[in-house]
């Protein structure tokens, strides 16, 4: 393409069409590239056309600039303004005629007809007319100012000669015309009260629009203020909607200007007030004084009763004589209540409330009848780990003690036997009218099991029990409701060594247990598990005999000391020097051998056996055993013996 050249230069510059390409025709295969580089052809001559077109255009631009710029110089050189007399150009017109005094006044009264407006500035402007759309005001400019008829909704009687205030938002747009608003006036405006309110701590009146989360929108001045739901009024509000649409007086506590916010309070308008009302209520108070109050505010731990523009407060304990589990269950949120003053504090200004001592207590007025020995029924109120409180009548509880629940020896939880609410028929033990206190009893309405416990159970009987606990030395076993007794460790087996009884039992089996020994007065009971078979012990002593030679197993080892299974389901005790072989190797657990027995002690249930002094018999009953086991063929497991 070619290029532009500068204003200086004369002629625009030459454009060549660029050289045709010479086409090969070579039949009908290559007609298709003839007609392509024609095409290309016309592109670059309509290229080249287009670029001399603007050559030319920009050349004859140029020329007129030059032509101008040489008229302007011409010009400036042939005119001079010196000698011009001004003085006689100012008095031709319509101020011909008029001195410099006559002038100088009638600048002052044009001047006084126009005003000197900034943008961004809040003035006064009086209406001059009204149409369906907009309303004209007159601030005093050199032009009048349009404002949309929708921002004076406020303002329903409006009409010409009123004065409102406008913000200026420009002086004179691209249109020449005189923007004003009314709604950023009144923002300003309203911004400026509200400061001046909070600064001076003064009374403003507002309208509530509509409830928000957590309180209410007001609108002052034109303003959204937030009135949190805790400032509206001195006690809890529930019902936010019915101050909705309604005017309240307020006072500002709070101005964000970061984020433009307003926070304003109907609360304070009324503590000062109420200060003067609790100064003058609590210094007219007495103890033991019964008032009327409304239910203000309901808590776990107590009732908040309002006196009339003080507050005091129930404690939940002194709502009734007898148990609540909750300040519901007694009053309800705005009951009117008459309430005695147990203790007040001035400093402090707490008010401490009564309601149960205004009726008599329960204990007062409990009957004769209510003595030790005596059958009552009552309801389980609470339930502890140690026991339950059942009211015998109304505020009136007695403690029933988890050991007076069941005559068993075998302490559970009360849970096993009552629950919450139940009705239960139990016998007084102890009454203590002055301390108000009460001891029951329920096992004592069932006969005592222990009365004639050597006739039902004599030592020597045997029973089936079940088993209710186990311990390190033994198990504690039921014969009945009431009726338990031990079973000592050592007295579970004849043959066996048992480290722990859960080795033979599990709670809640039963086993079979003679009676060994009856301790009536410390309701004791003695059982046995072994003993409801013949001592095998007996017959052993005349079967294991010292000297004599048995087939055994090692099945353990403790120590030094090795554990031989016997015939019969018996043990032995063998120690590790008699362990060595005829050959001197070493004897493997679970490998049989024959052992010689060197003691026998039935009262200690021990026998003591030894292989190595086997090899120093030589008697024929001897030999006979070393065949007989050669026959069996005693096997030996890998597990060599150290």
């Amino acid at each position: 393409m070619a290029k532009v050249q500068k204003s200086g230069d004369s002629k625009a510059p030459k454009t060549e069409a660029a050289p045709k390409k010479p086409l090969a025709v070579k039949g009908a295969a290559e007609d298709v590239d003839v007609k392509s580089a024609e095409v290309e052809l016309e592109q670059d001559e309509l290229a080249a056309f287009k670029a001399a077109k603007r050559a030319e255009e920009e050349e004859g631009l140029n020329r007129v600039i030059r032509d101008v710029t040489a008229r302007k110089t011409t010009g400036a050189s042939t005119v001079s303004l010196e000698g011009f007399d001004w003085e006689a150009f100012d008095r031709k017109g319509f101020g011909e005629g008029y001195n410099s005094g006559d002038r100088d006044k009638m600048m002052k009264l044009y001047s006084g007809t126009v005003a000197t407006v900034s943008n961004s500035e809040v003035v006064k402007g009086t209406v001059v007319g009204i149409n369906n759309r907009d309303v004209i005001l007159n601030i005093g400019f050199k032009s009048d100012g349009l404002v949309p008829l929708a921002e004076f909704k406020d303002m329903p009687n409006l009409k010409i000669g009123d004065e409102v205030d406008l913000f200026i938002e420009e002086r004179e747009n691209a249109m020449g015309q005189l923007v004003l608003s009314r709604r950023k006036a009144k923002l300003v405006k309203g911004w400026e009260y509200v400061q001046t309110a909070l600064d001076k701590d003064e009374v403003i009146e507002g309208f509530v629009k509509r409830r928000t989360k957590g309180g209410l929108i007001v609108d002052v001045f034109g303003i959204e203020a937030f009135l949190p739901g805790s400032q509206i009024d001195v006690k809890p509000i529930r019902d936010y909607d019915q101050f909705v649409g309604k005017n309240m007086e307020f006072k500002v506590v709070k101005i964000n200007q970061e984020f433009k916010n307003v926070v304003v309070s109907h609360k304070a308008l009324i503590e000062a007030e109420l200060e003067a009302q609790k100064k003058q209520i609590i210094g007219g108070l007495e103890k033991g004084q019964v008032l009327e109050g409304t239910v203000k505010n309901i808590t776990s731990y107590g009732v908040f009763v309002d006196l009339g523009g003080v507050d005091g407060l129930i404690h939940i304990t002194d709502l009734s004589w007898g148990r609540v589990s909750h300040p519901e269950e007694i009053v309800k949120l705005d009951d009117k209540i008459n309430v005695v003053i147990l203790d007040f504090d001035d400093e402090k200004r707490r008010i401490a409330l009564g309601l149960k001592q205004l009726s008599a207590h329960p204990w007062d007025a409990l009957g004769a009848e209510i003595e030790v020995g005596a059958k009552v029924k009552g309801k389980v109120m609470v339930i502890t780990d140690y026991g339950a409180f059942v009211e015998v009548a109304p505020g009136v509880e007695g403690l029933l003690h988890v050991s007076e629940m069941s005559w068993s020896q075998h302490l559970r939880s009360p849970k096993d036997f009552l629950k919450e609410g139940q009705e239960i028929e139990c016998m007084i033990l102890n009454i203590d009218r002055e301390e108000r206190k009460m001891s029951l009893g329920m096992k004592q309405l069932l006969p005592d099991p222990w009365t004639d416990i050597e006739f039902r159970y004599p030592v020597g009987s045997r029973h089936t029990a079940k088993v209710r606990s186990l311990t390190n030395f033994g198990i504690f076993a039921e014969l009945e409701e009431g009726i338990d007794g031990l079973v000592h460790i050592s007295d579970l087996s004849w043959t066996k060594r048992i480290k722990h009884p859960s080795e033979l039992f599990a709670v809640g089996d039963s086993i079979e247990v003679q009676v060994l020994e009856v301790d009536k007065e410390n309701r004791r009971l003695s059982l046995g598990h072994k003993q409801v078979e013949q001592n095998p012990w007996e017959v052993f002593a005349t079967v294991f005999t010292p000297g004599s030679v048995h087939e055994g197993t090692l099945v353990g080892r403790s120590g030094q000391n090795f554990t031989v299974a016997l015939p019969y389901g018996i043990e032995g005790t063998v120690s590790a020097r008699h362990l060595k072989k005829a050959d001197g190797g070493k004897a493997e657990l679970e490998e049989k051998l024959p052992f010689v027995v060197l003691e026998f002690n039935g009262d200690a249930r021990r026998i003591v056996v030894s292989h190595s002094r086997f090899f120093d018999f030589t008697s024929a009953s001897t030999q006979c055993f070393i065949a007989a086991c050669a026959v069996s063929g005693v096997r030996s497991s890998s597990s060599a013996v150290s």
